[in-house]
């Protein structure tokens, strides 16, 4: 498989000053800084669910949710062959996963745009279903999990993995007036 990494252990990082404010004068609210790289790995890590999004053949955006194992500085994430997001994926490689909250007040969202490729090396594709399985738990291991059977049906092949090797990240933090936009190029 020839998925890139991150072209250095730290990313250009940049605090778009544009999108970041302090709207509310308190203490500390003038210094809105950029979210340190490893802040954001953290966060990707930790996140549950994610919204992909794809382009379909015509033009027009296919978003759908997913969950995904951040894995040796690159996202993975799983679906059937004949799935829309993967039909996506055969004709446009580029994508976006998307995590985050819905409050107005408070949260982290989180943007990662890169190029997916299918994970074809078997000892990759154990590797990135023991991080789904590390990270997900009985929803992937217990015969009562929502996603039980995972890893054999990527071994059979009836369901494929896809690896986001990053390009650009942007994270938008907001906490009670303070908002931020960062952003990561690799």
């Amino acid at each position: 498989m020839s998925v890139q990494r991150p072209t250095a252990a730290h990313p250009t990082t940049e605090l778009d000053a544009r999108y970041s404010s302090a709207l509310r004068p308190r203490p500390g609210a003038d210094d809105v800084t950029a979210v340190p790289w490893a802040e954001a790995q953290r966060r990707l890590r930790a996140a549950e669910i994610f919204w992909a999004v794809t382009m379909r053949p015509g033009g027009g955006p296919h978003i759908t949710p997913v969950i995904a194992a951040w894995h040796d500085g690159v996202l993975y994430f799983s679906t059937g062959p004949g799935e829309q997001k993967a039909r996506n994926l055969a004709h446009n490689a580029h994508c976006a996963l998307v995590t985050g909250g819905n409050s107005l007040t408070e949260g982290f969202d989180l943007v990662v745009e890169g190029e997916a490729e299918r994970v074809s090396d078997p000892a990759v594709l154990e590797e990135v279903i023991g991080a789904h399985e590390a990270k997900y738990g009985a929803h992937i291991t217990s015969s009562e999990g929502t996603f039980h059977g995972m890893g054999d049906s990527l071994r059979s092949g009836d369901a494929v993995m896809f690896a986001v090797a990053l390009v650009t990240a942007y994270g938008f933090g907001r906490d009670d007036g303070v908002y931020s936009h960062t952003r990561w190029r690799f």
